[in-house]
């Protein structure tokens, strides 16, 4: 297993882990920073802070009871919703592509994809806030239309890596699909 490090495209550092399990199966997990405790407490101080202020003002022990409620629950949402600690996409060459996010909770969301589906993974530009970002994303194939697309899968949509490190993942998933389309050639 290899990993190397890379930056997002915020400037926050994050790790590549390359796991090849055989010619034709590569896992590609990018692991975003952890929950700071720090940045928790700064929050959490601030909010109750501010509750203790309106309670001084008010005399109304009910918004410090809210207070405190409201911190617990807004940190579970974001826990379990929102922070996402890993991303992971895993290329089977005669299967199809699993993507995974991993949330700071420990819950995972699991999407799979199946190969006869998969047109083309690309990297696309896309501008915002003034400024170029590059994605990583699988092209879809129409069940109508060969040629066309009927889908675009973006990936990595929490880590946003760099693009050093997309065409990392990029060549590793073309790798792969190039040896799909080349084994029934040969049979």
């Amino acid at each position: 297993m290899e990993e190397r490090r890379y930056r997002s495209a915020a400037g926050a550092p994050i790790a590549l882990r390359c796991r090849q399990h055989s010619a034709s199966c590569r896992e590609l997990a990018v692991r975003c920073p952890r929950l700071q405790l720090r940045s928790l407490s700064a929050v959490t101080s601030a909010v109750w802070l501010a509750a203790y202020g309106l309670f001084v003002l008010s005399e109304n022990s009910v918004v410090l009871s809210a207070a405190i409620f409201i911190t617990l629950i807004g940190l579970i949402v974001y826990l379990h919703f929102v922070k996402i600690d890993q991303e992971s996409l895993l290329v089977i060459g005669s299967l199809g592509i699993q993507v995974t996010s991993s949330y700071a909770s420990g819950k995972e969301s699991t999407t799979f994809i199946e190969i006869g589906q998969v047109k083309d993974v690309v990297i696309n530009e896309a501008i915002h806030m003034q400024k170029v970002i590059y994605y990583l994303c699988i092209l879809l194939q129409d069940p109508g239309d060969p040629q066309g697309v009927s889908e675009v899968v973006p990936l990595f949509q929490s880590s946003k890596p760099r693009l050093d490190c997309l065409i990392e993942v990029y060549k590793s998933c073309q790798e792969i699909l190039e040896q799909r389309k080349t084994a029934p050639q040969s049979s």
